[in-house]
């Protein structure tokens, strides 16, 4: 009830106002892309939703126009490519506000896994593991506030099976994982956890580099 109900009623109500209230920084933040890079200002990619059916991600473009359009952030030195206003973008996740209207058409949910791009096939493989890909990908998850892009992807994987186990028990005992989610994700973004241009599983290759 709570999964297929409750959970999509919450999504359309705050997805609705988050709207409303972004209305105006969403108009300036647009602006300043156009001023600061050349290019389109939303960038759009496809991605695993529910059941692994593709939809389309909407997102502000936080990336020069010669990156590779479907290239994982871990696959290049972001860090040398950004502008300043770019990597503010990104580590403030300002460029992910255009995803209150994915949540909205019902396409993502406002807390889930973070939906993998097309070609991520390990994830999308570790993640078949734990039913994490039966399940609509979200703005922000567990996995978002335990470590995000310093995870390695069987690490995410797993933090992602237990938001999906959790889900799956339904009642209060979901809903109150979805808050824990939503307002560990507010307290996240405030002090950038997790945040590291370059490279999923950062946290270990740092761990191991200082052994």
């Amino acid at each position: 009830m709570y999964e297929h109900f409750w959970k999509r009623l919450i999504d359309i109500v705050l997805s609705t106002i988050g709207i409303i209230i972004a209305t105006i920084p969403m108009c300036i933040v647009a602006l300043i892309i156009k001023v600061d890079s050349p290019g389109p200002i939303f960038f759009k990619q496809k991605r695993v939703g529910i059941h692994k059916k593709n939809f389309t991600i909407l997102k502000f473009r936080s990336m020069p126009v010669t990156v590779p359009h479907d290239t994982p952030t871990h696959q290049f030195r972001a860090e040398d490519m950004l502008s300043k206003w770019q990597h503010f973008m990104r580590k403030s996740s300002i460029d992910e506000l255009p995803q209150l209207f994915c949540i909205w058409i019902g396409s993502m949910s406002i807390v889930g896994p973070r939906p993998a791009l097309w070609n991520q096939d390990d994830l999308v493989a570790e993640r078949d593991k734990y039913g994490a890909n039966d399940i609509k990908p979200g703005l922000t998850g567990w996995a978002q506030i335990n470590g995000r892009d310093e995870l390695e992807i069987p690490v995410k994987a797993k933090l992602d099976g237990d938001y999906t186990k959790k889900l799956k028990q339904g009642g209060f005992k979901a809903f109150g994982f979805d808050v824990r989610c939503f307002f560990g994700s507010i307290f996240s973004v405030l002090r950038s956890d997790g945040v590291v241009e370059g490279g999923t599983g950062e946290l270990h290759k740092a761990e191991k580099n200082t052994d």
